[in-house]
């Protein structure tokens, strides 16, 4: 379950946040007095900060998801989830993106989803896994949210980018949704909690070996449905090939970023594992 909410918890954080700046408008700090590293980042609006969203909702997601499902002390896991979110709160105020409020914005933004919604958790696990229709859903929901993101007075980078994380999110998702079917991942029971196996060398080597070739067949998978999407969009709306402006209108930007992703999504989730399998790696 907590790889499973982990992609429906950063998405749906994500979209939050990504909708909120361009609702509220506020302005990034103004350069000077703060030096911006991030200068794509620039012309995007600053609260909250979707960087402090994800990290406090991926670190305390993590932790409250596996508490009971592995065995470590939960007072590290505590702190070593408030300090990956401390750090990358941190790192929005050093890179000059965001103002000491974006950041508290957005964590409390995500304490508070995380407070909401876990008491239902185990109710969208069960509709997630029972219902049939969830594969649909999962596509549709974010592909119209997508598609209707509110309009900017200037193109900012913030339409593609959500499109990109709820794409990646549902193509996760749906992945984690099929697995069982092809016997990829096997759930523990109720009751059984298991221990964290000690960090070996070879145990080390294969996970680098499985990272790398997992890497790899995203890249290609990435590519190849970039080029494809983009190929029958250009050719569908009549567009000049390799048009780069073409690309941030709104027909164009948001499908062939959600069918890139979501194919990325579910490619990393099924048919990476699937070759791991055949590759005797997992």
């Amino acid at each position: 379950m907590e790889n499973d909410f982990l992609h429906d918890t950063t998405s749906v954080i994500m979209y939050i946040g990504q909708v909120s700046k361009d609702i509220l408008k506020w302005p990034r700090p103004s350069s000077p007095s703060v030096v911006k590293l991030e200068k794509r980042l620039a012309h995007e609006f600053g609260m909250p900060s979707t960087h402090a969203m994800a990290a406090t909702a991926i670190s305390f997601t993590f932790l409250i998801s596996t508490m009971n499902r592995y065995k470590y002390p939960f007072a590290l896991g505590l702190m070593l989830a408030i300090l990956f979110s401390t750090m990358v709160s941190l790192s929005r105020l050093y890179t000059g993106m965001h103002t000491v409020l974006d950041v508290i914005g957005g964590i409390l933004i995500s304490g508070l989803f995380i407070a909401v919604t876990y008491p239902a958790w185990d109710f969208i696990d069960h509709l997630e896994s029972a219902s049939l229709l969830f594969p649909i859903c999962i596509l549709v929901v974010p592909f119209f949210l997508c598609y209707n993101y509110p309009v900017s007075d200037n193109y900012t980078p913030t339409r593609a980018d959500t499109t990109t994380i709820l794409a990646a999110g549902a193509g996760g998702t749906i992945g984690f949704w099929v697995s069982p079917f092809f016997k990829l991942v096997s759930e523990p029971t109720e009751s059984a909690i298991q221990s964290i196996p000690p960090l070996t060398t070879k145990m080390l080597g294969l996970g680098l070996t499985k990272f790398m070739v997992g890497i790899v067949m995203v890249f290609l998978v990435r590519q190849l449905m970039q080029n494809l999407s983009l190929q029958v969009l250009y050719s569908w709306f009549k567009v000049v090939t390799r048009n780069k402006e073409a690309r941030r209108r709104l027909e164009i930007e948001v499908p062939y970023k959600f069918v890139t992703y979501s194919s990325v999504g579910i490619c990393a989730t099924v048919f990476v594992p699937m070759l791991h399998q055949f590759l005797g790696l997992l």
